[in-house]
């Protein structure tokens, strides 16, 4: 017997006899499968409306706000009204506003089924016109790009409803002679991927966004710098660390995809390697850094098919797209993405959760990308189920919800424990419509942010900064850090939430028709799922998992807890050659088999081959930690 086998059998025999010996308490928590992730996305686009500036349109469903910024650009000679406020103060920031406009983009061009059947596909198209409509305005000319609109420093010395605003309203912008590549490249992607996401809809204003996207790349690329240099008032805020090489590769892959012209893919390709695409591992994925987004739309390519003659570099972009997945799973060659004790991804400290969502966007789509094509991973350290990927971003997801340590939302309004004291000026003070008279520069800080009530105006589907990297979370406005919301932290989740509520059922779940004839005839007739895809009929996977605490006690200085599931097949047919994914287990499980192939993926018992209707089969495992992650990855209907 090798030394792990006798260490584990040894913990096992010590288990079973401390379990035994004493008396024991029982509780339950909150269960991945409980969360509404409908529910989660309608809050979302709340937060967005609550985001605007200009003038707010009748159908406005947030209230508590006014009109505000009614005079942005006059200064200037132009109108500059409308777009967002990034955060938590009054400030419109250019670059994470038009990375919001390309993720939500990206997001309905993925799941606008999903967000059609959920009654949210209109509010996402009003969403991104809302940022577009703006951008339209500050892209004037051809060569001249408005990137900012009020100052960060004036702004932060008073805290103002932004319906009463008296601080700097300068716009500031990028010219020739004050370049801003990464500003540029950016707004080119979100007017790119905003004309996919209008093509339907609205050809004509399609055609619009088009044509600011080409001309906004062609800005870019030809007049070279970081934006920051040239609106230093950005800086202390949003600084270019990655500088603008990512964002020009991006905008190039967008305005592929939009205009189909091959000269924007011979870019990439061309420049895989001078702009950094193929040579940058990554962990993140951001307003700043794109090149983990660009890596795998350029991956999506390849799988698909559609390289043409750039398939070698695309490889290489493969190679490093697959970096940030296996990284993820932590199943990479090099370093691992970093989490917290309970489960996060730590990136860095100033608002941590922006990267979270960004990596269940990447970890989701990726997952339907390679499902899709029927291939998997393969640069990983060992064997991937392509539904780990989609696991791991589910288990983000479930931990903004309120699947942590402190069983608290950081999605406001959503579930019963969420953040009161949000750093939000107009979420702070009393409502417009309650009181319009004028509160001061100063007065706010006097009269409400200082107050230590909760807010009056409950924010509802802000994604606020989030805990530290020990989990550790203060409610408090001051904390900046932690309870700053920010308009980037909502728009990739929004794809996902409806990804996640619609189950399986995506377009990509679809095989093509020769595969599925392969596929079928393989199978004797049976029909097999990747991924938790399955049937059209189907709501859900066909296996349902529940868990639930049994017992915990205290041994050798040690918490230890035992937990009890079941997996049963709740739907109409039978269940064969089923793959469950098990994340955060670190301790003995029974009743399953692992798979020899992957560490994280077990299957039936050996005494048990198939699962009939309403049958179900019972498994036991013992560790430190609360409950573990567990997904349905593939399996076969009969």
């Amino acid at each position: 017997m090798r030394a792990a086998e006798m260490a584990s059998t040894s913990l096992n025999y010590e288990l079973q006899w401390a379990f035994l010996s004493i008396v024991l308490t029982t509780r339950s928590f909150v269960s991945a499968a409980n969360f509404d992730y409908g529910d989660a996305l309608h809050k979302s686009f709340l937060f967005l409306e609550a985001q605007r500036s200009g003038k707010l349109p009748a159908n406005q469903r947030v209230n508590w706000r006014g009109d505000s910024g009614l005079s942005d650009g006059s200064s200037a000679g132009v109108d500059l009204v409308g777009g967002y406020y990034d955060a938590g103060d009054n400030v419109k920031f250019g670059l994470p506003l038009a990375f919001t406009v390309t993720m939500l983009s990206w997001s309905v061009l993925e799941y606008g089924s999903q967000l059609q059947s959920q009654g949210q596909l209109q509010y996402s198209l009003d969403a991104i016109k809302w940022g577009t409509d703006y951008l339209i305005k500050a892209h004037p000319s051809p060569n001249f790009l408005y990137g900012e609109v009020g100052d960060g420093d004036s702004d932060h010395l008073c805290w103002q409803r932004p319906e009463d605003m008296t601080t700097s309203r300068t716009a500031y912008a990028i010219t020739p002679q004050r370049p801003g590549s990464d500003l540029a490249g950016e707004t080119a992607a979100a007017m790119a991927a905003a004309s996919l996401a209008f093509r339907s809809s609205n050809p004509s204003y399609s055609d619009e966004l088009l044509l600011h996207a080409r001309q906004l790349f062609t800005f870019a690329d030809t007049y070279r710098g970081k934006y920051d240099s040239s609106i230093p008032q950005a800086k202390k805020y949003y600084q270019s660390t990655s500088g603008y090489d990512d964002e020009l590769l991006w905008a190039a892959v967008w305005l592929h995809e939009a205009s189909r012209e091959d000269g924007y893919l011979k870019y990439v390709a061309d420049n895989a390697d001078l702009l950094g695409g193929t040579g940058w591992g990554m962990d993140q994925f951001s307003w700043d850094n794109k090149y983990a987004g660009v890596q795998l739309k350029v991956t999506k390519l390849l799988l698909n098919g559609k390289a043409g003659d750039y398939t070698s570099p695309f490889q290489r972009y493969q190679e490093k797209a697959e970096y940030y997945l296996c990284a993820a799973i932590h199943k990479n060659h090099g370093l691992q993405m970093p989490k917290t004790p309970g489960g996060m991804y730590w990136i860095f400290y100033w608002n941590p959760m922006q990267y979270v969502t960004t990596a269940a966007f990447l970890l989701t789509v990726g997952h339907d990308y390679y499902s899709s094509s029927g291939q998997q991973l393969s640069h990983c350290s060992s064997p991937v189920d392509n539904a780990e990927l989609l696991a791991a971003g589910n288990a983000q997801v479930d931990y903004i919800l309120g699947n942590n340590n402190r069983r608290i939302s950081y999605l406001v309004g959503f579930g019963e424990n969420y953040p009161q004291r949000v750093h939000h000026r107009a979420s702070s003070m009393v409502a417009f419509n309650k009181n319009s008279g004028f509160i001061g520069c100063k007065d706010g800080y006097a009269n409400w942010y200082n107050a230590q009530t909760p807010n009056p105006n409950l924010l509802v589907g802000a994604v606020v900064g989030g805990p530290d990297q020990n989990d550790n979370f203060i409610d408090q406005r001051d904390a900046y850090l932690m309870t700053e919301p920010a308009i980037y932290n909502t728009a990739p989740l929004v794809g996902v939430l409806a990804r996640l509520q619609a189950g399986g059922s995506t377009q990509y779940a679809e095989l093509n028709q020769s595969a599925v004839s392969a596929v079928r005839s393989a199978t004797q007739q049976s029909k097999i799922f990747h991924g938790g895809s399955h049937a059209p009929h189907l709501a859900f996977p066909p296996v349902r998992v529940v868990q639930k605490l049994q017992e915990e006690w205290s041994y050798g200085g040690q918490r230890y807890f035992k937990y009890v599931g079941s997996l049963e097949n709740s739907s109409r047919h039978t269940v064969s050659s089923l793959t469950v994914v098990i994340h955060r287990l670190y301790g003995p499980l029974w009743g399953l088999t692992p798979q020899q192939t992957n560490g994280n993926s077990y299957t039936f018992p050996s005494h048990t081959k198939a699962l009939a209707p309403g049958q179900k089969i019972d498994f036991t495992y013992i560790h430190h930690n609360e409950e573990a992650q567990i997904f349905v990855g593939r399996y076969t209907l009969v």
